[in-house]
């Protein structure tokens, strides 16, 4: 099994759009922060797309990824599924639409706002048929399991991922720790988690929150991502204990 992180910056990017670097070193290339999403692949060579970020065409050109097998969508913010349009390319050489998969709310929320992607318009088809997780276990070789979490005054959906006896959790845009979080990722292999800044923040998760969570649920290796321009790569590798490492655009982990 295999994470592929695509981005692992916050809303605006690092740098902000003005060069603004923050506390991040501009020399330091894991300082440059496209928005947040991951790949999982299996043995199998399937792999599910967590998230269709703002930069996405840019992500999966930096990645060599030219197809994956489903997509999933943590909610509907707009770091998180503006990029829905290079899915297109996707489906060119496909018989049917994308499958994709949100929790109820994020799923009606994307039909309104994306409704020819998964409806289709003026003669161009379905880009990418969208399903609620309500019965999702199994997909293309995956064992899949979710949760809600809160995210502010919003929800954002946790998911595990399963597959060739190991596992890697997501979960990203939380603002606090619920038993129903620390359940779904008891024991992960490998756990990508919420890290903003170091301060608490209303709507995310800071660094003694993201360390906590990986403690409280026994992650065997945990990712930080989601980081903004306070977060120096080099700074924070330093601060972390072993099992912790800081996440970076094109980070690959082999489990």
């Amino acid at each position: 099994m295999k994470l592929i992180m695509l981005g692992s910056g916050t809303s605006t990017g690092v740098p902000r759009i003005g060069e603004d670097w923050g506390d991040c070193d501009p020399a330091e290339p894991r300082n440059r922060r496209t928005r947040v999403s991951i790949v999982v692949e299996n043995a199998e060579g399937k792999r599910l797309l967590v998230d269709t970020s703002t930069d996405l065409r840019q992500q999966l050109l930096a990645n060599a990824i030219e197809k994956v097998d489903g997509v999933f969508w943590t909610h509907d913010h707009a770091d998180h599924c503006h990029g829905i349009d290079d899915l297109r390319v996707m489906r060119y050489d496909r018989s049917g639409p994308l499958p994709g998969f949100a929790a109820d709310e994020t799923a009606r929320r994307l039909r309104a706002r994306f409704s020819y992607v998964f409806a289709g318009e003026h003669g161009y088809p379905t880009i990418c048929e969208l399903n609620t997780l309500e019965r999702l276990r199994i997909f293309a070789g995956f064992g899949v399991s979710h949760c809600q979490m809160p995210h502010g005054p919003a929800q954002s959906t946790a998911f595990r991922f399963d597959a060739d006896g190991k596992s890697i959790g997501y979960a990203t845009d939380f603002s606090e720790i619920t038993e129903s979080m620390v359940a779904l990722m008891r024991k992960v292999d490998l756990l990508v988690v919420d890290c903003l800044r170091r301060r608490p923040h209303p709507t995310h998760a800071h660094l003694a929150m993201a360390l906590e969570f990986a403690k409280r649920c026994g992650a065997r290796r945990a990712v930080l991502t989601h980081l903004d321009k306070s977060m120096d790569y080099r700074t924070l590798a330093g601060e972390v204990p072993d099992t912790v490492e800081v996440g970076y655009d094109g980070l690959e982990i082999a489990l």
